[in-house]
């Protein structure tokens, strides 16, 4: 249960975050004083400082006797105290005039590119599952004793090729008799009903069939062409002190975005969610680093959702400039993706 505050401590929190995020410099109780407008001494300030820090809203560094928010200061900003900036037109009409109705490839691609645009973080969009995309044609080509080549042929037109290490060597004969059988009992089939149909059926295949369909089914969920994570604008992120700054922590941010598994989480949980969802550094697994934060929302199809886009940056960013750009993207992007 989060606890209660008074309005003089409300007040305080958030003129403390706002300072914060625009300057990036801890903040000291002289200059709440001068800057808040309420008729408080230093003395009172900093005894209302002393009981959100005991509460753990704000923390004090090492190296300032200022005060900075913490994940905790940053979501009750977020949640109750924050005030929506409304976009600019001249990023509205940006907005409008890139996403439209065209090919959803693209839509999603100059979604994530205008996220990273405007915010000067990282954009990132989970783009929607081809709905009725289905096995034309594999084949399967020996690279060395333990190496395969798997080819896909999508009955979309679409070529996905991947590259399999297995626990036997397959003799070319076998890779061809094992592509054959696919093709006949498979081809056709959507991707999604041939994953379940497979499982069902892989303890009653040949044991050498058996073990290359599983690979097939598993490539199709694997690897960054598959993932249907669309990230733009990374470099930007070099630019902000909380995330530059520590090595070690630059070096795990990147291995998210190489990997995208965790990408993946953030933006499958944000599906469920109405409206624009924010994840806070510090206080979720699913957010790896402290320092960062991901604002996200999800956009619809006819009405059913079936993607997120969101803004990955850090903790100390203008959230009331980034949610209104995220929120109004995902709108866009389910009204352009609707018309096609």
């Amino acid at each position: 249960m989060r606890p209660m505050l008074s309005d003089r401590a409300q007040n305080l929190l958030k003129i403390l975050v706002e300072r914060y995020i625009a300057d990036g410099q801890p903040v000291g109780s002289r200059q709440l004083s001068k800057i808040s407008g309420l008729e408080l001494s230093p003395a009172s300030i900093r005894n209302v400082m002393a009981d959100l820090e005991e509460m753990g809203f704000i923390a004090s560094p090492h190296t300032s006797a200022g005060r900075i928010p913490t994940p905790k200061g940053y979501r009750i900003f977020v949640d109750t105290l924050m005030t929506i900036q409304p976009l600019h037109e001249i990023e509205r009409v940006q907005l409008t005039e890139q996403i439209r109705p065209d090919d959803p490839r693209q839509v999603v691609a100059a979604a994530s590119h205008l996220l990273s645009d405007l915010t000067h973080f990282a954009g990132v969009v989970l783009a929607p599952r081809i709905q009725g995309v289905g096995l034309k044609h594999v084949e399967f080509i020996q690279l060395s004793e333990k190496r395969v080549l798997l080819i896909i042929v999508a009955t979309s037109g679409d070529v996905q090729n991947r590259i399999l290490v297995t626990d036997k060597a397959y003799t070319p004969s076998e890779l061809v008799e094992a592509a054959n059988y696919i093709n006949q009992h498979y081809a056709g089939m959507d991707f999604d009903l041939l994953r379940e149909k497979v499982r069902g059926e892989l303890s009653q295949l040949h044991r050498d069939v058996s073990t290359l369909m599983a690979a097939l089914v598993e490539s199709r969920g694997q690897g960054s062409d598959s993932s249907g994570v669309v990230v733009t604008g990374e470099r930007n992120l070099l630019d902000s002190n909380e995330l530059s700054s520590n090595m070690a922590s630059l070096k795990k941010l990147f291995n998210v975005f190489e990997q995208k598994t965790q990408l993946m989480e953030i933006l499958d949980a944000s599906q469920n969610s109405q409206g624009v969802k924010i994840f806070i550094g510090g206080e979720s697994e699913l957010v790896p680093l402290d320092e960062m934060s991901v604002v996200t929302a999800p956009y619809e199809v006819d009405g059913v959702v079936v993607g997120t886009v969101g803004v990955i940056g850090p903790t100390r960013m203008a959230y009331e400039r980034v949610i209104p750009i995220v929120d109004i993207t995902a709108k866009l992007l389910s009204s352009a993706l609707s018309q096609h």
